[in-house]
């Protein structure tokens, strides 16, 4: 399997966005998923925000499925240009657990997200028809979230351990679930996959924003396994439940 690397723009001056993709050895056009990733953990380490993260685990499951995947690395991220503001503390210690600062950083997230879909909308190698959007940690919460605050434009969504605050901020109990339940009004299947043994989420905490999110209208199927946040790494565990799921998705 092969990466290749490309920049779009984010939407704000010299603030270039890096897009890693990989796709099937085949003539396209190709069903396509966006996956996006998580934070740094506490948020305090910056060595860390320079890492450009495309996972090779998830990478191989889908192109060896057929699909093209792209891991779009959010501002001040990987190689993407600008600042990192994704809710940090103003005194560097990490992530904020300040309820406004956290939603906000949620909220430029997005504006990322935005600038990926609409570069995407121009691809003829993509299949406008089979859109998917996933990713972890803070990607998973993102994915479920996005898709709802911007219907009809895919056709799943999945969630890996998905969250934006963990539960060294007592405030994680308001910010998740009131993410989550922008995205029930998607009107699309959900997946969410959390590993019981998570160090950031409780199962418990995410099953109850999966209860939050069906009873605001979403749709989804929630699955837990014997797992920590590193679930995304092991593909054993998830990739059957993943395979009933991707085949079952509606054209768009």
């Amino acid at each position: 399997m092969k990466f290749e690397r490309f920049f779009i723009s984010s939407g704000e001056a010299d603030a270039q966005l890096e897009i890693v993709a990989a796709k099937p050895q085949r003539e396209g056009p190709y069903p396509t998923i966006i996956f996006n990733h998580g934070s740094t953990g506490r948020g305090h380490n910056k060595s860390l925000f320079s890492r450009t993260v495309c996972p090779a685990a998830i990478a191989n499951y889908f192109v060896g499925r057929g699909w093209a995947i792209l891991f779009p690395q959010r501002r001040g991220r990987g190689k993407s240009g600008g600042n990192y503001g994704e809710g940090l503390a103003l005194d560097g210690s990490g992530y904020s657990c300040n309820v406004d600062i956290a939603i906000a950083g949620f909220e430029r997230a997005v504006e990322d997200v935005d600038a990926v879909v609409s570069h995407l909308r121009g691809w003829p190698e993509v299949d406008q028809s089979r859109l998917a959007i996933a990713g972890v940690s803070r990607g998973g919460i993102l994915a479920i979230a996005y898709a709802g605050m911007r219907p009809n434009i895919f056709n799943g969504a999945i969630n890996f351990n998905g969250g934006w605050l963990g539960r060294g901020c007592a405030s994680h109990e308001v910010v998740n679930p009131s993410i989550f339940e922008r995205g029930a009004s998607a009107g699309i299947p959900t997946l969410w996959l959390h590993g019981s043994h998570d160090q950031y989420y409780r199962i418990e905490h995410c099953r109850e924003n999966f209860e939050r999110f069906l009873s605001a209208g979403g749709q989804g199927e929630f699955i837990s396994v014997s797992a920590g946040h590193a679930l995304l790494f092991k593909p054993a565990l998830w990739a059957n439940h993943v395979d009933h799921y991707i085949a079952a998705l509606p054209n768009g």
